[in-house]
């Protein structure tokens, strides 16, 4: 199963990520890993993508689905992956629907992870606190937030039209959670 995963930072998706990974038995590929996984590396690719994580700049959509495609052969995503973090946008969606397209693949779902904005300013602030990350504060999560509304929130209404959404209700208890996430796999299975 090859599964997108939509939800703005503090839904819970880092937890419900793992507990699919393990269900499905696939691999998470968080592109974010995946970035810096080829930095390490000494190659051209290596240092194209270090030259825009340096700069703290976000890589541009061709190259992210070009170290997404080079994953996607190998032989761990086989029977599928879950993207984490990707497509963050409308034009990496359609990078990845037509990567699978041509290879004779297909998106099987796009779930969306729904919190409330206030809920999820919550939680990060509670999380910042915990985790002592000074960098987490008020002004810093409402611009994370307003990022993810305005790049990757649309993404649900890409995927909607492609009959392929299915949303959550990211409020409930974790197991809640899951339990919805397992009956929206079932479906698309």
């Amino acid at each position: 199963m090859r599964l997108v995963f939509i939800g703005p930072p503090g839904a819970g998706k880092g937890t419900q990520c793992k507990r699919l990974v393990e269900l499905l038995q696939i691999p998470h590929l968080s592109t974010g890993e995946m970035l810096r996984s080829v930095k390490r590396q000494d190659t051209a690719l290596s240092r194209w993508v270090a030259s825009y994580i340096d700069a703290g700049k976000l890589a541009p959509d061709h190259l992210v689905m070009r170290i997404v495609a080079q994953k996607l052969q190998s032989e761990e995503c086989a029977n599928g992956a879950l993207f984490d973090g990707f497509p963050r946008t409308i034009i990496q969606a359609q990078l990845l629907d037509d990567y699978l397209v041509e290879n004779g693949l297909k998106l099987d779902m796009a779930l969306e992870l729904r919190v409330v904005e206030e809920e999820l300013i919550q939680r990060l602030l509670k999380r910042a606190q915990i985790d002592g990350r000074a960098d987490d504060n008020y002004e810093t999560i409402r611009e994370r937030l307003h990022v993810f509304r305005t790049q990757t929130a649309p993404l649900t209404e890409f995927y909607a039209a492609q009959g392929k959404l299915e949303s959550v209700d990211g409020m409930k208890s974790e197991q809640e959670v899951f339990a919805a996430i397992k009956a929206c796999v079932a479906k698309h299975s």
